[in-house]
């Protein structure tokens, strides 16, 4: 279950973050997760709500922004949605494709109780 490590080490930021900016309890954390790096959503929200308990994110709910899956076609450069992780181009049937989206995962933002303001993109690494 790699959702563990992944909410260990969103829990580092957010607690390092908040600390930096004077945040006492954190409310909600948005996260984006591409398809690619293969997160169950449930599995990261129960482990986000075990890391949380007694920190300053107890009780912050987890929102899960899932980016689909992009790729180019190197032959004809066509963007196009990777259905079902199907790598070829729907415009030539090329098979050589560049996948330009997907494999995201980092903290979006989070908002705090006590500050009255979001902070944006505290970092772009979990």
């Amino acid at each position: 279950m790699h959702e563990t490590a992944i909410v260990a080490g969103l829990m580092r930021i957010i607690e390092r973050h908040a600390a930096q900016h004077g945040v006492r309890h954190v409310k909600s954390v948005r996260v984006k997760v591409g398809r690619l790096r293969a997160v169950e959503p449930q599995q990261l929200c129960s482990c986000f709500e075990m890391f949380a308990e007694g920190t300053v994110a107890d009780g912050a709910q987890l929102i899960i922004d899932v980016v689909d899956v992009r790729g180019r076609c190197r032959t004809c450069a066509t963007e196009f949605v990777i259905p079902r992780y199907h790598f070829e181009c729907p415009h030539c049937a090329g098979k050589d494709i560049d996948v330009i989206q997907g494999q995201e995962l980092y903290i979006e933002s989070f908002e705090a109780n006590d500050s009255g303001a979001a902070d944006e993109n505290p970092d772009r690494s979990a």
